[in-house]
């Protein structure tokens, strides 16, 4: 790895944003791929989603916690802020939905699971 991949990953919300939206793609795809060859319904999806998020979400605050070394909860917290806020933009672009109840739901639900990932990730590293 060059110097400037290592600094870019040394960064803990850069480096936790990068492995949520990793996660995201790798739970879609199983969720595409679930909805493909099972028999399960799209009526199913919107709480397989919120699971996939809150996922991402942790693995990414368990990521920038564990490159932070300290604070986790903080940087935990902050990815969830910042993950929710590109998970709300893109779909508002993408499909045109307006902010509801759902999408403050999503926002409260990824910084949780980002805050718990982020405290996990600091303890987990010494």
């Amino acid at each position: 790895m060059n110097t400037s991949t290592r600094r870019l990953m040394a960064m803990p919300l850069m480096a936790g944003i990068t492995f949520a939206l990793i996660w995201l793609a790798i739970g879609a795809l199983l969720l595409s791929l679930l909805l493909h060859f099972t028999s399960m319904k799209e009526s199913n999806l919107g709480m397989m989603a919120f699971i996939v998020h809150s996922f991402a979400s942790f693995v990414g605050g368990f990521s920038a916690g564990k490159r932070a070394e300290s604070k986790g909860w903080y940087y935990g917290s902050s990815l969830g802020v910042f993950y929710g806020l590109i998970i709300i933009i893109v779909s508002f672009l993408a499909t045109d939905v307006s902010l509801s109840l759902h999408s403050f739901i999503l926002l409260l639900t990824v910084l949780a699971a980002g805050a718990f990932g982020g405290m996990i990730g600091v303890n987990l590293r010494k």
